[in-house]
């Protein structure tokens, strides 16, 4: 049976083709390739991907906000395992362009969770994010902590993702997973994100905004990290939690077969820190200007992954150094910095 990947031009999601396709696993790939950054990028991943194993790989470059399109691929292909790791993602850009989080984080999230109800999905995962947790200031943030207090849309629309499948695994028992991945980092990363823009401006000799003065710290997690937590979650689909107490019930389990995990590195590091490696890695200083706090912005974030590895195991094996390392190579030979 193929395992539909939502998202899979994405940085995670093409990531996780890969994985699955040297895995020999059937996948089949959305992505309706928008043009909130460059889709030369997100082309080169599928051109990457199509390097592994074609015969066992299909994309349709589709919007998941199509329900007509998504019924008639779920009836040809019954897929029993679906990853939607497609979303209109960054929060800054909540504040511009609400419109596009309603249209594609929440009509098309309920479009794809009503066709795994429909079509007998056996698994369903899903990307949540850190930005549920809001203006929370207790760390490591822990599952069990509250997410009702979100300051961006983009937060918001992640939050109502997991109350949405909740109401799926209850009603229907359909096995429901999200993860909530904390600053994810790495080869063939997101333009939107600090280190792409960061690298850049480094190598051009330009400014870096630094926000809140500096005083920011991130739990950047690797993609080669966060790609073998979901690849594993693939195998394993929520269950009930038998212990479940629902005088004080847990918000990250239910006693219906719904999950969410934080997926993270568990090490945050400060933002100065995180600018530095890359300045060594480079081979040069940055200019750095310093900003005010923008709306929105969470200033600290930390994983307590606990839970995770109880379930699949999962411990981070890229340090912070390895990573960036890892990514300024790539960088540079990718955009022809030499």
């Amino acid at each position: 049976m193929p395992i539909i990947v939502t998202g899979a031009a994405g940085f995670i999601g093409a990531k996780l083709v890969e994985k699955l396709l040297t895995n020999d696993e059937k996948v089949i790939g959305i992505d309706n390739i928008n043009s909130y950054y460059e889709k030369s990028l997100k082309l080169d991943r599928i051109k990457n991907i199509e390097k592994i194993k074609k015969g066992n790989w299909d994309f349709y470059k589709e919007s998941i906000c199509d329900d007509i399109f998504l019924n008639k691929l779920f009836i040809n292909k019954s897929p029993k395992i679906v990853v939607n790791l497609a979303a209109q993602a960054g929060v800054r850009y909540s504040l511009e362009n609400p419109e596009s989080y309603i249209q594609n984080n929440l009509l098309g999230f309920s479009n794809l969770i009503e066709c795994c109800k429909k079509y007998s999905v056996s698994n369903f995962i899903y990307a949540s994010s850190s930005s549920v947790y809001g203006g929370n200031k207790s760390l490591p943030f822990d599952e069990n902590a509250s997410v009702n207090h979100p300051i961006s849309l983009y937060a918001a629309t992640k939050r109502a993702n997991e109350l949405i499948a909740h109401t799926y695994s209850h009603l229907y028992k359909l096995p429901t997973t999200g993860l909530r991945f904390f600053t994810v980092y790495g080869p063939w990363g997101r333009p939107d994100m600090a280190p792409m823009i960061f690298a850049k401006s480094i190598l051009c000799e330009k400014p870096i905004q630094v926000f809140n003065y500096g005083d920011m710290e991130r739990d950047f997690t690797y993609i080669d990290d966060i790609v073998e937590a979901l690849f594993r979650c693939c195998y394993k689909p929520a269950i009930p939690d038998i212990n479940f107490d629902a005088i004080n019930p847990s918000p990250s389990t239910s006693d219906a077969p719904y999950r969410v995990f934080n997926i993270g590195n568990s090490s945050p590091i400060k933002l100065l820190d995180f600018i530095n490696t890359l300045e060594k890695s480079l081979g040069k200083k940055a200019i750095l200007e310093f900003k005010q706090l923008q709306p929105g912005d969470v200033k600290k974030t930390a994983s307590d992954i606990k839970k995770l590895n109880e379930w699949i195991g999962f411990i981070p094996k890229t340090s912070i150094i390895d990573g960036i390392d890892n990514f300024c190579k790539w960088f540079k030979n990718y955009y022809g910095y030499y």
